[in-house]
């Protein structure tokens, strides 16, 4: 009787002890959340912003006056049209460079491609119109007028001060997409103009 007298107590004073350190362990253990500051660009991110191909960043729609004269024996033959035309400049994601995006905890450096044409059959032809024409031409004049119209768009357009604006819109665009990712800090940078593209 008294072998199991000796036996309860050991378990009853063995619980008693299990049940203290269960209750000290529990009072002193602290549970602690951290947030792992540190922001990634998965590659399908990447390769999403990429497929993107050409991002518009600024569309200039212009019109051109455009005439020629042939000199006759009697008189002037006269050939004057109107071209209508729409330039988009912009850049094309599939011309960014290997470690065009770069993250270092919330900061992201963005390297893009320099500032282009992105269609170079700007021209509306379907609403191309004669606005005077006097004497007979002939479809390889009319070419001329429209190489004449296309180097004045050109030139009216692709101007340094409107590659600027659409350099200022593309930042102002990117910079919003990569705080909707969520860095705090967002560099861009512009890859060295490439003449071909110019």
């Amino acid at each position: 009787m008294k072998k199991k007298l000796i036996i309860i107590f050991a378990l009853t004073l063995a619980v008693l002890l299990a049940i203290m350190w269960l209750v000290y362990t529990i009072s002193h253990t602290e549970l602690t959340v951290d947030a792992d500051q540190q922001i990634d660009v998965t590659p399908e991110q990447i390769t999403s912003i990429k497929a993107i191909g050409e991002w518009e960043f600024l569309s200039i729609a212009n019109e051109e006056l455009v005439d020629t004269v042939r000199k006759g024996l009697l008189s002037d033959d006269h050939l004057v049209r109107v071209y209508y035309g729409t330039l988009r400049l912009g850049v094309n994601m599939h011309q960014v460079e290997p470690g065009w995006i770069k993250t270092e905890g919330d900061s992201v450096t963005v390297t893009l491609p320099n500032i282009t044409l992105l269609d170079r059959d700007f021209i509306d032809e379907a609403r191309t119109k004669s606005f005077f024409e006097n004497g007979r031409w002939k479809p390889k004049d009319r070419e001329a007028l429209y190489k004449k119209a296309y180097r004045q768009m050109l030139e009216r357009c692709l101007t340094p001060e409107n590659k600027q604006r659409a350099r200022e819109n593309g930042e102002a665009q990117f910079r919003r997409m990569m705080k909707a990712l969520g860095y705090n800090h967002v560099a861009i940078r512009w890859q060295e103009p490439n003449k071909r593209n110019e």
